[in-house]
């Protein structure tokens, strides 16, 4: 094979050919990252969303983990 007047023997074909794959790998890889945090920030500002929702339902304002209002944990 001839490319650009310089001559190809198989193994530097093979070398290329497995550049390319690397690279379509990479590629697939970083966009499947992409959209896994994508889809996990859009996840969170949902659920935030609706906790906070709930909470206005309620009628109360978020408390905050440090008040002792109501026993937790099965000690109380």
């Amino acid at each position: 094979m001839t490319l650009f007047g310089r001559t190809f023997d198989g193994t530097e074909i093979a070398s290329l050919a497995s550049m390319l794959l690397v690279l379509v790998l990479w590629i697939s890889v970083w966009r499947g990252n992409r959209r896994e945090s994508h889809w996990l920030k859009t996840w969170n500002a949902e659920r935030k969303a609706r906790r906070e929702a709930e909470i206005a339902a309620e009628g109360g304002e978020p408390r905050s983990p440090s008040e002792k209002s109501e026993p937790r944990g099965p000690w109380g």
